[in-house]
């Protein structure tokens, strides 16, 4: 299926008649950027791209909560920054919530307003971190907040062995 397809198909799946499906989908699309690669396949897309595909789809059937499991665990770092730069934009134009599951303490401190530190089996939630950090973007990595959050997660990792942490924005 092409990117736009791609996009319209929750909504196909759900009865949506095809002019506002397409319409639909296509704001999505212009929202990820990826209006010019409506047409295009897969295949001839990047990490990223496929990424922002899926985020998308997920969008275009407006959910209340959007669920995310390791969504740029597999992507290189120069498109893990440039997709975390989006996540933020997303987040503040849609102002949909955003749950994230990741191993990343960095990327989960950058990403959101509260993060959850699960606890190996039976995933407990060990701690949970209100996170104020001022305006986010890459600078912020540098704020010596930034890495207070990250040294106390890191930390509580260490000493309580925990699986992964989930990020709300």
């Amino acid at each position: 299926m092409t990117v736009q397809k791609n996009t319209e198909f929750g909504l196909k799946l759900q009865g949506v008649p095809k002019k506002e499906r397409r319409e639909q989908a296509s704001y999505f699309l212009n929202v990820v950027s990826l209006t010019k690669f409506a047409n295009s396949l897969p295949k001839e897309l990047s990490g990223g791209m496929k990424q922002r595909v899926a985020i998308a789809r997920a969008l275009a059937s407006e959910p209340k909560i959007l669920l995310m499991d390791e969504p740029f665990g597999a992507l290189d770092i120069h498109t893990k920054e440039s997709m975390h730069e989006f996540m933020i934009d997303l987040w503040q134009r849609t102002n949909i919530t955003i749950f994230m599951i990741t191993h990343d303490v960095e990327e989960a401190v950058f990403l959101s307003n509260r993060i959850y530190a699960l606890g190996a089996r039976p995933g407990t939630v060990r701690k949970e971190m209100a996170i104020n950090l001022p305006e986010r973007t890459h600078t912020v990595k540098r704020n010596a907040r930034f890495h207070d959050y990250r040294d106390e997660l890191m930390e509580l990792m260490r000493s309580h062995g925990q699986e992964a942490i989930a990020g709300v924005a």
